[in-house]
């Protein structure tokens, strides 16, 4: 965990300068073109940079062990992050829709466009290449920060694509209009990616449920791993971040001893550490004679 934990951190700090680098080459490409789609483009990468700088530093605390105030961790900070970061995504489309109003009102060719594009063309393949690695390593690591500041690297990618089909086909049409409306094209899908990004983290924040395929794997291992109990039910789980929190209750012959419940409970924390290494995991033993009417439940909560 030590490890997976460093390597999110290095990849979330070395997100800043390769932003700060991309823009540059990004405002480069707009001083020697003067072309609004490019400046739009620009604009983008700047809240890259700040994206980046939130990721970063959240990611850090994020990573901070328990404490008396946030006895269960501090993995919720990624989510709030995230969802700062998908309104930042919000904020450029309007940056770039606010620019390119401006070209829509006085449309003009770019100058020098070979140059400019091959310029902005080496920013995309440097932010392609660093955003597949960030949106890889959140989902791999459970870093919604991380993954965050991937899917906004990747919509400016999409941006500048936008950009690059726009500029082509005003210079081959000599119809100066087609850089701004495909700048605004650009913007609109930029919302919907700004979009995806804060309902997925607002569900993490409101204690979404475990992905189906992990729920039902750690279902299996406690029913696997419960010989000796009576069954299982009340089973909840959540993610929060790179955390996941369990709880369930194990229902027991009356006469097991503590030893013997104890040892039952200590497998399946082994069995579901194994499925999701660090999981906490709350487990309410009782006796079958608190079960109502005596009946046993199994690991999927359907009464037998």
């Amino acid at each position: 965990m030590v490890r997976e934990s460093n390597l999110v951190e290095r990849l979330a700090f070395w997100s800043i300068p390769i932003s700060v680098a991309v823009i540059g080459l990004k405002m480069l490409a707009w001083w020697v073109t003067g072309s609004v789609a490019l400046l739009s483009d620009g604009l983008e990468s700047i809240v890259n940079v700040a994206t980046a700088i939130i990721a970063y530093f959240v990611i850090r605390y994020a990573q901070r062990p328990a404490d008396h105030d946030h006895q269960f961790g501090h993995h919720k900070a990624e989510y709030i992050a995230a969802v700062v970061e998908g309104m930042l995504i919000v904020v450029a489309a309007m940056l770039i829709i606010n620019e390119a109003w401006q070209g829509l009102v006085s449309p003009k060719l770019p100058d020098a466009p070979v140059i400019g594009l091959g310029i902005n063309a080496l920013a995309s393949i440097v932010n392609l290449v660093w955003a597949r690695q960030l949106i890889v390593a959140g989902k791999k690591h459970r870093s919604p920060a991380l993954e965050a500041d991937g899917r906004h690297i990747m919509s400016d990618v999409v941006t500048s694509a936008g950009v690059f089909v726009g500029l082509i086909l005003a210079i081959a049409t000599g119809n100066p209009i087609l850089d701004p409306v495909l700048a605004i094209l650009v913007a609109v899908n930029i919302i919907w990616q700004g979009y995806r990004v804060i309902s997925h983290s607002l569900g993490g924040l409101m204690d979404r449920a475990l992905e189906p395929a992990e729920e039902a794997a750690v279902r299996e291992a406690i029913a696997t791993h419960s010989v000796g109990a009576l069954g299982v039910h009340d089973f909840k789980a959540r993610r929060a971040g790179t955390a996941a929190f369990i709880d369930f209750h194990l229902v027991v012959p009356s006469e097991m001893s503590v030893e013997d419940a104890h040892a039952i409970c200590d497998r399946m924390e082994e069995a579901v550490k194994a499925i999701i290494p660090g999981a906490t995991l709350g487990i309410h033993v009782e006796p079958d004679s608190e079960n109502p009417h005596g009946r046993k439940i199994d690991v999927e909560g359907a009464e037998k």
